[in-house]
């Protein structure tokens, strides 16, 4: 997590984007069967941790972002190309975030593996799937090479049916938490996005 500071020289924590190294197709299905080989999970119905309310939280900062962004541009401000795509496509960003609130309920929720082990510890274990899918793809979403590394996983530890239901919406919460973490990076355009929106904040970061 990085420090930047705001227009008062305070200093604002900064999580960094979910972006690892770039793999080819075999590389990222070794990397799936080496996660299925390393991540223990709970049995039974674990609260773990309130994901659902991460993603709110998400919703809330970028809503605050896209209306300080606006703001940018009509006192024409110079803004940096993520903000430049937020502005541009908001409303795919509302679709998604509506979405992931009507496809995984909380009680749906609680029923998913949560994991035991890990920077993902009490997350879902398709969630810990989907980041390192996102961070080893540079939010590249490819279906077919979604399937070949959820098969890859599956080799070596099968899913419940309610994880490979859930890859598809788990996948979104990701892109949506990467969406938040680069438009809240960056440089001078982004520092009233920072100090408006509370973009600082911690959940899992690492593949």
């Amino acid at each position: 997590m990085d420090r930047l500071p705001d227009r008062e020289g305070r200093r604002i924590s900064v999580e960094e984007p979910v972006r690892s190294e770039l793999f080819g197709i075999e590389r990222l299905e070794q990397h799936a069967e080496s996660l299925a080989a390393a991540q223990p999970v709970w049995r039974g119905s674990e609260r773990g941790h309130r994901l659902l309310e991460r993603v709110h939280d998400n919703g809330r900062v970028l809503r605050e972002a896209y209306r300080a962004i606006s703001r940018s541009i009509r006192e024409e401000r110079a803004i940096t190309p993520a903000a430049e795509w937020l502005v541009d496509n908001f409303h795919v960003v509302e679709d998604q975030l509506r979405e992931i609130r009507d496809d995984l309920p909380a009680g749906f929720y609680r029923e998913l593996p949560k994991l035991a082990e890990g920077p993902h510890r009490g997350y879902p274990r398709v969630y810990g799937l989907a980041w390192a899918f996102v961070a080893h793809t540079d939010s590249r979403l490819d279906p077919d090479t979604l399937r070949r590394f959820v098969n890859a996983y599956q080799r070596v530890q099968p899913l419940t049916i309610g994880e490979l239901w859930a890859v598809a919406i788990t996948i979104r919460i990701v892109l949506v938490e990467n969406l938040r973490r680069v438009t809240c990076s960056g440089s001078a355009a982004a520092r009233w996005t920072r100090r408006r929106s509370g973009c600082s904040g911690s959940t899992t970061a690492r593949s």
